[in-house]
């Protein structure tokens, strides 16, 4: 039993394997746990392994190089196509396989853990600035409900609420919300 090419579908706890010959004919299918995946492909020795490029599939393509097994990751997009039936985990690992084979596919380079950190930095100041133009864009709708508007511009909505700003505020606001303002820690 030659694998040509193993299919791994991606999970937290269960990973469904597909392994097919030259000739794209199913040789091996298995369900196998987190904690025996590289020993399973290291028995298996398939001459290379696909994986969608989801949540985790950087850090298992990494693994299996280190072993000395080529890697591909595939763009889920390209798969969904070749899911023939239901869709579960071995129809996914299936059509990985069916995907993976195709001459024309794409597949989407391995990150190292060093690119993935830089992406994790971009995402997260991406997420911050759009948490701070939400916060700053409450400010301004709640402080022109009881005075001029406030600058568009992130400094002038800063020295919007610079001293003094919070108890001209509250003398003009509502009584109710300046009790809750007090009571707030």
């Amino acid at each position: 039993m030659e694998i040509d090419i193993l299919g791994i579908d991606l999970a937290k706890q269960v990973f469904q394997l597909h392994g097919a010959d030259r000739r794209g004919r199913a040789v091996h299918r298995a369900k196998v746990s987190r904690g025996s995946l590289a020993e399973c492909v290291r028995t298996l020795k398939p001459r290379l392994v696909v994986m969608e490029a989801c949540s985790t599939a950087h850090h298992w393509a990494r693994r299996f190089q280190s072993m000395g097994t080529e890697v591909r990751l595939t763009s889920p997009q390209y798969v969904t196509p070749f899911v023939k039936t239901n869709k579960n985990d071995r129809n996914d690992a299936e059509a990985i396989v069916e995907a993976a084979s195709r001459p024309t596919m794409r597949f989407v380079p391995v990150k190292s853990v060093e690119q993935q950190d830089i992406q994790a930095a971009h995402r997260m100041r991406a997420i911050l600035l759009r948490h701070r133009t939400a916060l700053i864009n409450q400010m301004r709708g709640l402080l022109g409900e009881r005075g001029p508007p406030c600058d568009r511009a992130v400094t002038g909505s800063v020295q919007a609420c610079g001293p003094g700003t919070a108890a001209r505020q509250r003398r003009r606001a509502h009584p109710v919300l300046s009790d809750a303002a007090d009571r707030t820690p």
